[in-house]
């Protein structure tokens, strides 16, 4: 391979890594707080709030992440009364997808996060006369998320791998430009190269969180 056919496909496949990183940032700076508050509705005490909870969860991480997309992005228009109104931009619609499949992950690692966290604290904190959102924000929040911190770093990971997915619904990210060149081509290079970026990217991210805890052992 060329360095000169190199730059010519690289291009291309950068702007399509935008779109990767965009969905990216967006469904994590979304999911992992709502994931949160999953978490403190499957714990409440109002049962059918709970029961609510726990079922989306199951729902989402019971069925296929592809599937739920090709259902928010071409199933929902088919419903019959409401669909005209659920048409959704393809980027709109997977970011979307993203968000509701991966809180339900990540509430599932804040409730385990916080089941490690033992008793004894809750009631430290009623000694010390903290009431419930000091306990939570000042004692719970920060154990818990040393405690889940591993568990987020390897979803994180997983779902730049994930965003290859928007190639079946049609968005132009960096999987569907590598296919583009590999068919245009009949070369595999492209693959290699959509590789690559993807390797950098999740190296990138493990560094990040590598950094994380080791700031969160220390402190």
């Amino acid at each position: 391979m060329s360095i000169d056919y190199f730059m010519s496909i690289l291009k291309p496949m950068l702007e399509g890594a935008q779109m990767t990183v965009l969905l990216f940032f967006i469904a994590i700076v979304v999911s992992i707080p709502l994931g949160f508050l999953l978490t403190l509705a499957v714990k409440s005490r109002f049962k059918p709030l709970a029961w609510l909870a726990q079922t989306y969860v199951y729902l989402m991480r019971g069925t296929p992440l592809l599937l739920q997309l090709l259902v928010i992005c071409f199933g929902l228009p088919m419903l019959p009364v409401v669909g005209e109104y659920l048409v959704l931009d393809r980027f709109v619609a997977a970011c979307l997808g993203f968000i509701l499949n991966y809180a339900a992950y990540f509430a599932e690692i804040f409730r385990g996060g916080l089941l490690s966290i033992d008793k004894g604290q809750y009631e430290a904190s009623q000694v010390l006369g903290l009431n419930k959102w000091q306990t939570m924000t000042k004692i719970i929040v920060p154990q818990m998320f040393r405690v889940a911190l591993p568990a987020v770093s390897n979803e994180t990971v997983t779902l730049v791998k994930d965003t290859a997915l928007l190639y079946a619904v049609a968005v132009p990210e960096l999987l569907h430009f590598a296919q583009t060149a590999v068919n245009r081509d009949f070369t595999i290079m492209p693959f290699f190269v959509a590789g690559l970026i993807y390797l950098i990217m999740t190296l990138i991210l493990t560094m990040f969180f590598k950094w994380l805890e080791r700031k969160f052992k220390f402190e």
